[in-house]
């Protein structure tokens, strides 16, 4: 008897169709300095450092986390494509570094070519807001290591930033201040938390609608990762900018400690910042302490940018002109390399 591939799990028609499908959503992502084709075995790319005296490339890798199970359960899966890009983006971002490309990692059990397209529309879209060419990747059809209708997803990014425009918080001092821009929801950590508070404790559904938050609870949990680059691109290079730092896994608690210099320490005042009510409700089904709330969720704030009192008000504005709010939320204090809450 004869054996196929697809006999094995694996359909090499339905992996062409999905190349076919991803061929011409990244297409659309690509500039002048893409030089190869989606499918080649590499990419290529010639980056443009835009007069840079001394270009230090910064790159990252990331995932979704099991904010992918509730992709699952909704069926949507045309939005963590985005949150993928965009936390990627955000945590070079992190460094002074802007984009030069992206690249992904697609594994599943069984390829069905409209959910990895319907993926990869997400990471085009993010893409093109990022102006970060999607020039590659990698689909992997895995049967019987993934659970049916599942997958993972993870980025690659590369960007740039001129040496002498590095931030990297080593010019932070007691006096400084910490301004906070606003998230839109969980981004993407938390969710384990968050999935067994919803699904198991209060035993919603996806489709459960949540009055206090005012959304269903499968559109509250798909709320995107925001993408900071637009609000924070043209303040880069003017050495206002002193630290940043992305609220991801580990919340404020331990994000924030990552770009503080020896002898510095940070107090955050509660109250400065609207608090989303997606997180008052989360705090409140689990009763959680309020170092476990600001350790795992980002509590409404998805990046901080540290800043001399003097410069305070004219970053403010600089970067309330793009079209956000932005708050003061803390300082910076002598002390240890932690987080305190007031």
């Amino acid at each position: 008897m004869t054996i196929s591939y697809r006999d094995a799990g694996v359909d090499i028609d339905a992996a062409n169709e999905a190349k076919n499908r991803i061929r011409a959503l990244a297409r659309g992502t690509f500039n002048p300095q893409v030089l190869s084709e989606i499918g080649s075995f590499g990419a290529m790319f010639k980056p443009d450092y835009r007069g840079a005296q001394e270009p230090i490339l910064v790159a990252s890798a990331d995932g979704v986390g099991t904010k992918l199970k509730v992709a699952f359960q909704t069926g949507i899966h045309n939005t963590v494509g985005y949150d993928l890009v965009a936390h990627c983006v955000d945590d070079i971002l992190v460094q002074g570094a802007r984009p030069l490309f992206f690249m992904d990692y697609i594994a599943t059990g069984k390829l069905e070519p409209g959910i990895v397209a319907s993926l990869i529309e997400g990471l085009a879209r993010g893409c093109k807001e990022a102006n970060c060419p999607l020039i590659g990747g990698e689909t992997a059809e895995m049967p019987g290591f993934y659970a049916a209708g599942e997958y993972d997803v993870a980025g690659f990014i590369i960007g740039w930033v001129d040496r002498t425009q590095i931030i990297d918080g080593s010019r932070i001092t007691p006096g400084d201040v910490i301004l906070g821009l606003p998230s839109l929801g969980l981004h993407t950590n938390g969710y384990s938390l968050a999935r067994k508070l919803f699904f198991e404790v209060a035993g919603y559904g996806v489709e459960t609608d949540i009055p206090e938050i005012g959304l269903k609870a499968g559109e509250a949990l798909l709320l995107p990762h925001k993408n900071y680059l637009p609000l924070l691109d043209d303040s880069l290079g003017g050495g206002k900018i002193k630290g940043l730092a992305h609220i991801t896994g580990g919340g404020f608690l331990e994000n924030l400690p990552r770009i503080l210099p020896a002898g510095c320490g940070a107090e955050i005042t509660r109250g400065t910042w609207p608090v989303l009510p997606l997180f008052e409700h989360l705090v409140k089904l689990g009763e959680l302490p309020e170092s476990e709330s600001y350790r795992v969720f980002n509590m409404g704030i998805g990046m901080m940018v540290v800043v001399a009192a003097a410069d305070a008000d004219a970053l403010q504005a600089e970067i309330a002109a793009r079209g956000t709010d932005v708050y003061r939320i803390g300082r910076i204090v002598a002390g240890e390399q932690e987080v305190h809450l007031k």
